[in-house]
């Protein structure tokens, strides 16, 4: 998700940029009205962070002339004014939320998510694997952990499906090896190892929270524990 953040302020801009790609998401800065704009005509945005007063054309007039180039992407609209009066003139101009400074990041965040999330219904994931924070596309054979997109050769994905679909119970390679291999485990061969640990760095690499697990003696269990 692409989000354009039209902020003057270079220390709030930049604390907005660093939080959202801390959570993944591609942050681009504008300094002013004219150089949104612009951007905006452009580039393909996911959401709008706008600040209210800012240099070359108002906020108001801003977010406007963007609900024009595409009414479908949203508007948050950052601004000082806080009274209701100030909200509806905010939401008048085309807002689709509001969020009056000083504000926390978090709640900045979670009104980002609401807004990409309604403006970007998810798809049908009937044919989709979901564990945890990571999604198997079935008919598009990728994988996604939260907004990262991870391509996987036809192996890893084989073995990622297996994993998924038996989540929570503990599967010997002799398992893997049947289902994923279809031959029987050869104790002479770490390739079921190697293949998990391939996957290993593409699905849990960078992440707090690991969704492969080893059981000494026994195999290894995928999930979110």
């Amino acid at each position: 998700m692409k989000i354009l953040i039209v902020e003057d302020e270079p220390k709030v801009a930049s604390f907005i940029k660093k939080g959202l790609e801390e959570s993944h998401y591609e942050a681009e800065i504008a300094y002013d009205g004219i150089s949104a704009e612009k951007l905006a005509q452009q580039y393909k945005y996911d959401l709008f962070i706008l600040d209210i007063i800012i240099p070359g054309i108002t906020g108001l007039d801003l977010c406007q002339k963007l609900k024009k180039l595409n009414s479908n992407v949203p508007v948050l609209m950052l601004s000082a004014l806080g009274t209701t009066d100030d909200k509806l003139i905010g939401f008048d101009a085309g807002a689709n939320d509001y969020l009056v400074k000083p504000f926390e990041f978090r709640e900045l965040l979670a009104r980002v998510k609401v807004l990409l999330r309604i403006s970007n219904p998810a798809p049908d994931k009937a044919n989709n694997l979901v564990v945890g924070d990571l999604e198997l596309d079935l008919d598009m054979k990728v994988a996604h952990r939260g907004n990262t997109h991870i391509e996987l050769t036809a192996k890893e994905f084989s073995l990622l499906e297996y994993f998924m679909r038996n989540s929570g119970r503990v599967l010997s390679r002799n398992d893997i090896a049947e289902k994923v291999w279809e031959v029987s485990f050869d104790f002479g061969t770490n390739v079921v190892d190697v293949y998990v640990n391939f996957l290993r760095k593409k699905i849990d690499k960078g992440y707090d929270k690991k969704l492969i697990h080893t059981r000494v003696g026994f195999g290894y269990i995928f999930g979110d524990i």
